[in-house]
């Protein structure tokens, strides 16, 4: 049956997050945390975007998959995602791999993860099923996706972003004909195809699939049977539904949600250390390509009862300033200059110190005379008196992750390993 015209299709459908990813490119930053659990933006971590997305667009009832070091990321739900009320028929189900369907496997693949728990979204009662990757940042309204799902009576809607075709051989893309029916899905093409009557760009998958839930339901178990199938959403069920059923491409840009600052779509994978880095940093511009700031689509996440941010000693070489950054609350700006940097959360940077193009993580404290530039570091990491990042590419990397485009990762680890070598 179809649904009524006026009818709100975000309120028959469920949202399923795909947050089991290690995000091995992450480096250290993922040693204790999932990819989706890796904080984002000063206060909150980057599987929020995609949960905030689902909650905006009025679904309310989500379910997320865990696997990879998830304790972060379940205590992180626990604290600020157990909003949700089942007497006003709201669900959120944390889903770790627990061995539920037998007791050899784990989740093979992400369609796996879907397949094995397909009582709990049954219990759900929905007509359809949102599936999406816990691990990118950007503001998008699932209803719009939703309902060309439906007019087109497609068997799955992919997410799709609109890349230059030259860059397109990183993504899983897709060819499409002058009605946006997918004809043919490639996964990291060497020569990636055109769109209709704009050849230099390629549609690229995003990793957020519309399915009606009866349908996948079937494909689920049918792919479960396939002993050569890896069981994964990209590599097995979208080429499959693209040969012989209907699978529709959804431009991003159609339902990107910009409050009127932004110029252009915004979406990124901050999948390296450089992009993380970055996309970090572009918040501290004059007009970030990504405002956070907009109050009718707020990213929600855990609140920590925390005072305002402090900025103390106001005397030359001394003075607690920030100049172009996000200062998050808890923090003490102790004679310390700040500037195009981002502190999250409890961070301490003591007096002569100074940090530029800084990202610090929650709790960390930079001590007396540290200068840091260019560097992304760990929560909880006490920066030693005098220490120098960002000036000396050699010494930076005999002691921290560098990474060719000179940004620095720091953790306690790593100064623990140079403490004992310097000893």
């Amino acid at each position: 049956m179809r649904p009524r015209p006026n009818a709100r299709l975000s309120s028959q459908a469920m949202a399923f997050v795909l947050a089991g990813g290690r995000g091995s490119r992450l480096k250290e930053l993922t040693d204790k945390r999932a990819k989706p659990a890796v904080y984002f933006g000063g206060k909150t971590r980057i599987i929020d975007f995609a949960l905030s997305n689902a909650l905006n667009s009025g679904i309310r009832k989500m379910a997320i998959a865990t696997q990879y070091k998830a304790h972060s990321l379940i205590r992180h739900m626990q604290r600020g995602w157990g909003f949700f009320r089942a007497e006003r028929n709201e669900y959120l189900d944390i889903l770790p791999a627990s061995q539920r369907v037998d007791e050899t496997h784990w989740y093979m693949g992400t369609a796996d993860a879907v397949r094995q728990n397909i009582d709990i979204v049954d219990s759900y009662g929905v007509k359809f099923i949102i599936v999406l990757a816990g691990d990118h940042i950007y503001k998008m309204d699932y209803e719009i996706m939703l309902r060309q799902h439906v007019d087109t009576g497609a068997d799955v809607t992919i997410g799709c972003l609109t890349v230059p075709r030259k860059e397109a051989s990183a993504f899983g893309v897709m060819a499409v004909d002058k009605t946006g029916r997918i004809t043919e899905f490639m996964e990291k093409p060497k020569d990636p195809p055109g769109m209709p009557g704009d050849p230099d760009s390629t549609l690229a998958s995003m990793g957020i699939y519309v399915f009606d839930w009866a349908f996948l339901r079937d494909l689920l178990l049918k792919d479960s049977e396939d002993e050569n199938s890896s069981h994964d959403f990209g590599n097995d069920l979208i080429p499959a539904i693209v040969k012989g059923g209907k699978a529709v491409a959804h431009k991003f840009s159609e339902s990107c949600v910009k409050s009127g600052l932004e110029e252009e779509p915004y979406w990124r994978d901050v999948g390296t250390i450089d992009a993380f880095w970055q996309a970090n940093i572009d918040l501290t511009d004059f007009i970030p390509k990504l405002d956070i700031y907009d109050s009718s689509w707020p990213i929600w996440t855990y609140a920590e009862i925390v005072p305002p941010a402090k900025f103390i000693h106001d005397e030359d070489g001394r003075r607690g300033s920030a100049v172009s950054s996000l200062v998050s609350g808890d923090c003490i700006v102790s004679g310390s200059e700040v500037r195009n940097s981002l502190l999250f959360t409890g961070v301490r940077s003591h007096s002569y110190s100074s940090l530029e193009y800084a990202v610090v993580l929650p709790y960390a404290v930079v001590n007396r005379k540290a200068r840091l530039k260019n560097c992304v570091i760990d929560r909880g990491v006490i920066i030693p008196e005098g220490l120098v990042i960002g000036e000396d590419p050699e010494e930076d990397a005999r002691w921290f992750r560098r990474t060719d485009a000179g940004i620095v990762l720091i953790t306690q680890e790593m100064l623990d390993r140079r403490a004992v070598a310097l000893d």
